[in-house]
């Protein structure tokens, strides 16, 4: 199977979450009876209709039949979305070193058109060498063993492989100057890492820019986030928060805009792709 392939169940998931969610409101059902009705939780349906579990057919057709879709071609169509979108994506060949609540994010990453994020530890996984990647996957997994941080770099390396393929998203990056200031690995792979910046920099699907610490206090002072855009006119955008021991997946109107907010700032605030490519071949200078 292909990572697009695989990204596409994502996106089935979270189309027919958002299908089953629409029929549930338009009936005036809530979650909870939702739910009692499959023998599941008011949780379980969150999840469902945010598509981050996979979709037992038995329980899509006890939703129908309570939601009142008695029509046998749109029954066999979200039957037929449900068995597609729970095919097993490429990185489950990584499960045994990848959380399970980041395996949603490759999927959802694999699946966007737009990918917007703001770094302030490091440089963002998409953008790593594979010696600045080993360094980084070396510090945060203190006592791992060799062969498991080999494959946890192999797979970050691995989902870079989307920014240069024919169907590659649109990716815009605003790094925080202390991204590029933290060292990682000794100063040979750091120069690799900033003058890769450089060179990817120049990808037409690539924007880059660095919020320099003589900007001061800006508007990133809650940390590193990623947004998500879908081709799909039916989903809305996520943002991806990640944090010690999970994650978050926003999807509501209010905390996305507010993020959309946020992101807006940072790039109008940072230097432009090219004012910003002469600040890293600065740093180039002093590394």
């Amino acid at each position: 199977m292909t990572a697009g392939e695989s990204s596409g169940s994502v996106v089935r998931r979270m189309l027919l979450g958002s299908q089953l969610r629409r029929l549930r409101e338009s009936r005036g059902i809530t979650r909870e009876a939702a739910g009692y009705s499959i023998r599941a939780s008011e949780s379980k349906i969150s999840r469902m209709e945010l598509g981050r579990v996979s979709f037992k057919s038995r329980d899509v057709e006890d939703l129908l039949t309570l939601y009142g879709v008695t029509d046998e071609v749109e029954r066999v169509a979200l039957l037929s979305l449900a068995k597609e979108a729970n095919l097993a994506g490429w990185w489950h060949s990584y499960s045994d070193v990848l959380p399970g609540w980041f395996q949603t994010y490759v999927g959802l990453e694999g699946a966007a058109s737009l990918i917007r994020v703001y770094e302030v530890q490091f440089v963002n996984g998409l953008l790593q060498t594979e010696a600045y990647a080993h360094a980084v996957v070396a510090r945060g997994m203190k006592g791992a063993s060799k062969a498991d941080i080999e494959r946890r770099v192999a797979l970050r390396l691995e989902r870079q492989k989307l920014l240069i393929s024919e169907r590659a998203p649109r990716f815009h990056c605003v790094l925080d100057e202390a991204a590029l200031r933290r060292p990682y690995g000794d100063r040979e792979v750091m120069r690799g890492q900033i003058q890769h910046l450089i060179d990817i920099s120049e990808r037409p699907n690539v924007t880059l820019q660095v919020m320099p610490f003589s900007f001061g206090g800006h508007s990133g002072e809650s940390g590193a986030f990623t947004m998500l855009r879908f081709p799909e006119s039916d989903l809305s955008d996520v943002v991806y928060v990640e944090q010690l021991t999970g994650a978050l997946y926003l999807d509501k109107p209010e905390e996305v805009g507010q993020y959309e907010r946020v992101v807006g700032e940072l790039q109008s605030d940072s230097p432009n792709p090219a004012d910003s490519r002469d600040l890293l071949r600065g740093l180039l200078q002093l590394t």
